[in-house]
């Protein structure tokens, strides 16, 4: 890695935009790409997507779960997809949401994050719900290797709303959420960072929030764009005021373009400058 990831991620978007295509290769998409359903239909989409979106959008964001579930070959195929995204400007962060405690989290840290790691990406997404504290470990090796983490702080699943909403309190502070104290222990993490910081946060599109951002000086990965129902027009308004680039995140509504790669660019690249405008308008 070359310099620090805040500073790769600024560079990116202000080249291509803020979109970060989700590369998700299920079942039923490679059905609908004419591909079939094994390492070898999955070889083909990777080498697709790596054509399509190789230096056209800021950020790709391969779901690690849909390489996975073919066993060694399918992981052999994300290693060698996050491989071919080097030397492009397109950055990668890997969707693999892991979290644990002591030398487990290690472990996570020396396969994702540290210098030479075999699954590698310029970030990858954290659990943070055995305690923030927990990711030391994945925090460390990130900040060693240049390399960036995104926290998960509001998703927008149902099932999350109950522990994610939930109220801590006591003689320390005011009352806040489990979600913003997530986004508070990613913003000290930030904090004296030049432009933007290394530590972001995953916070759905789908719905309000009701989180102050202000002050986290990191990246906010924004899920839900496109299929789930967000448009460009929700994402500015509920992220106006963010303290770090917002990354709206779609997968099925690009993905669906495929598997013609001049679509497939297309379809990101036009995606990516409707929110740069909305964005843009919401900020300037």
């Amino acid at each position: 890695m070359s310099g620090r990831f805040g500073d790769r991620l600024l560079t990116a978007v202000a080249a291509a935009g803020p979109l970060c295509v989700g590369i998700d290769p299920h079942p039923g998409l490679l059905a609908d790409w004419g591909l079939p359903d094994d390492a070898d239909g999955l070889e083909r989409f990777a080498e697709t997507c790596l054509a399509a979106f190789g230096g056209a959008v800021s950020v790709v964001k391969p779901q690690s779960a849909f390489f996975e579930r073919h066993g060694s070959a399918g992981v052999a195929v994300l290693e060698r997809l996050l491989a071919g995204f080097v030397g492009t400007s397109t950055l990668t962060l890997l969707d693999a949401k892991r979290g644990d405690i002591g030398s487990t989290m290690d472990g996570y840290a020396d396969a994702y994050l540290r210098p030479g790691a075999p699954l590698g990406a310029d970030a990858v997404t954290l659990s943070p719900y055995l305690g923030f504290g927990s990711l030391e470990p994945a925090l460390s090796a990130a900040a060693e290797a240049g390399r960036g983490v995104f926290v998960l702080a509001r998703t927008s699943n149902a099932e999350g709303g109950p522990v994610q909403t939930a109220v801590l309190g006591g003689a320390e502070g005011p009352a806040s959420s489990v979600a913003q104290s997530m986004v508070d222990g990613a913003a000290a993490r930030n904090a004296g960072a030049a432009a933007c910081g290394d530590v972001g946060v995953v916070v759905g599109a789908t719905g309000e929030h009701g989180l102050d951002l202000s002050t986290l000086n990191g990246p906010v990965l924004v899920p839900g764009l496109g299929a789930q129902g967000a448009t460009p027009d929700d994402v500015a308004a509920r992220f106006a005021g963010t303290g770090g680039p917002v990354l709206p995140a779609a997968a099925r509504s690009v993905l669906q373009a495929g598997p013609d790669r001049s679509a497939l660019r297309d379809a990101a690249v036009a995606l990516s400058g409707e929110l740069t405008t909305a964005l843009g308008a919401t900020r300037g």
